[in-house]
Parts: C-alpha cells; structure tokens; sequence
C-alpha cells in the first residue's frame, strides 16, 4: 500500500505551506493603517523609506554641515563644532563622535546607522505600511525553504513508492491508480502553494512606492516643513530622496560619496549595508535574503558598512574599516568580515 507514504508526504507539504502562509501574513499585516501621508512626510522618515538608514545618517551629517555644528574634514574627519540637537538621531550622532566631538566618517556614520533611534524610523514606516520589516521577510524565506523540502521529500517517497507498487506481481497491486498520478499532483498542489507564498524582493511596499512617486513627481520639489531652515530645505528634501548625489557642495559630497559610490543602487535602493563585526545585527541592515530588485538591489558585507552592488567579496578583516588610514571606499570589492555574511545571497542580512 502506497497511501502511508502519500499521506505522509500530504502532511509535510500541508504543514510546511501553513507555516510560510502564516508567515506572509504576518510580514503584510499592517499595525497601524493611517493611509498615505503625502507630502508632510518628516525629513528623515523620508531619507529612510528612500535609502535607508544610510540615506539617514548622510542626510543627519548635512544637516549639521550646512548648519555650523560640524565639519567634515577633507581626510574625512568629523568634528563636533555645536552641540545643540534638533532630534534623537543627531543625539546618537554626538554620542557616537565621543568625548572628544570627533571620529573618522564611515565610523560615525556606521554608529548612527545602527543607532536605536534610526532603526525606529523604520519599524514606523513599517508599522503604517510603507516598507516591510526585513527580520519578517527572513521568517517567510525560511518557511518556504521549509516547503522546499517537502516538496523533495514528496518527490522521494513518490518514487518509492511507485517502485514498490511496480515491482509486485500484477495480481497483488492495487485496484486504484498507480501512485505517481496521487504524487503528481501532491507535488503541483505545492508548487502553487509555493507560488502562493513568494514574499518579493522589495523592502517598500507598495503602498511606499507610491508614496516616494507622489514626493517626486510634484511640480514643485519636496521640501521637509520642519526641523529645517528654509535656506537649507530645499537641499536637504534632495538629499533625502535622491542621495548624495543631489548636493552641491562638492567637498562633502566627494567625502560621503568615496564610499557610497558602490553601494548606491537605484534611487528607492534599501540595501541596508550597517551590519556590524560583532554583536546582534540591527533589523533594518543587510539586504533581502533572497536579493533584490525594484526596491533592493544586489548584495550587502559589512563590518563597517562597505559594500559592493553586485560583485563584491567578503574579503577584508573587520579591523581595516573605519580607520583614517584605510576607509572601506573602495568601489569594487572590499568590504566586511566574513562573520557578517548571511543566508541566501546577501551578507550581513
């Protein structure tokens, strides 16, 4: 009798779609539903759902810049000249620059990028709905490997049992069909289940895509309406959708671009590259497991927040970032700890 073994089989492929349904119903479910927030967006909430937590810390650093109360050096040192803050983020910025208000510019921006306060700002754009939590997106990718191997251990019991089934004399066989109809079709049943439960690549949900077109494709550039100058407004909203590429000032933008220019993708990329050497990574570091394309892209090392869009290694040691000898700019291949490399494609997801 093949059913012990169908039955089996059903049961793995049953259990394992259940768990990756369940999983990407809670990656979709959407705590607090407020709808689009329009053109108000805050400042920084809007360099997040557009770049991330670098978009963020870049976006904090010329604010202070253009302000008066910091400078960065052309060796690409910052220095604490004021320190007044506006919000929790410049609060982690000059905590993370020390005692003695100064530290090398891929350490300080690390430091923020994983600070509390910049994880925050996007666990509450996830929390209404424009981007999804990236430690929810891990759960649905292993859950479906999990169908994965169901649907293998589906295809090696259909086969053992058809073999068992065909090698009794014809007398003793069942009356019913042969079992690689019932396996057949078991096995269709959850590749569409599989199908069913493809979570995307993108971290912004649909409802963020829309949200950054409606920022951009205004006539009138987007300006932040608080928290900022009008001076410095307009530049800053740029920056925040756009990257570092949108500011003029061509010495500040030479220093955050010299590492940055191989991790940029599109312009709505959210290849989150802050992952550390050691200790927890934060949730929103790392790429999407699986990759990434249309609201991620490439993949993502790094003990101190290098990367490489598309080819890059996990080469160097975790002790050669950050230092004002030897920053992590290189815009091919060096990159984090190989301690920093996760599952799937990605490194430091």
């Amino acid at each position: 009798m093949w059913y012990t073994e169908f039955i089996i089989a059903a049961a793995l492929v049953v259990l394992a779609g259940l768990g990756a349904s369940t999983a990407l119903q809670r990656m979709r479910r959407v705590p607090y539903p407020q709808g689009l927030p329009g053109r108000g967006l805050p400042l920084l909430d809007a360099a997040f759902l557009a770049g991330g937590p670098e978009r963020v810390a870049d976006t904090v650093i010329i604010r202070m810049q253009q302000e008066g109360r910091l400078i960065v050096s052309r060796e690409r040192l910052v220095t604490l000249t004021d320190g007044r803050v506006q919000d929790e983020v410049e609060s982690a910025l000059i905590a993370a620059a020390g005692p003695a208000g100064q530290r090398h510019l891929d350490q300080l921006r690390r430091a923020v990028m994983r600070s509390e306060s910049v994880q925050r700002i996007g666990d509450r754009l996830a929390d209404r709905g424009l981007m999804r939590r990236p430690d929810l997106h891990r759960r649905v990718v292993r859950a479906r490997r999990l169908l994965w191997l169901a649907l293998l251990a589906t295809v090696a019991l259909g086969v053992l049992a058809t073999v068992s089934w065909a090698s009794r004399p014809w007398q003793e066989r069942d009356t019913s069909m042969p079992p690689v109809f019932a396996f057949f079709g078991l096995l269709l049943f959850g590749i569409l289940w599989l199908a069913a439960t493809k979570p995307g690549k993108a971290r912004i949900t649909p409802a963020g895509v829309r949200q950054l077109a409606l920022m951009r494709s205004a006539s009138n550039p987007w300006r932040p309406r608080t928290g900022v100058g009008a001076g410095s407004a307009l530049v800053l909203g740029a920056v925040a959708l756009e990257g570092v590429q949108a500011l003029d000032d061509e010495e500040l933008r030479a220093a955050l671009l010299a590492r940055v220019a191989s991790l940029n993708g599109p312009s709505n990329s959210t290849v989150f590259s802050c992952s550390g050497d050691s200790g927890p990574t934060p949730t929103w570091c790392g790429a999407p497991s699986d990759g990434g394309s249309g609201g991620s892209g490439g993949s993502s090392c790094g003990s101190s927040s290098c990367g490489s869009s598309s080819g890059g290694g996990c080469a160097s040691s975790s002790s050669s970032c950050g230092s004002s000898s030897s920053s992590c700019g290189s815009s091919s291949s060096s990159c984090g700890s190989s301690s920093s490399c996760g599952g799937g494609s990605s490194c430091g997801s």
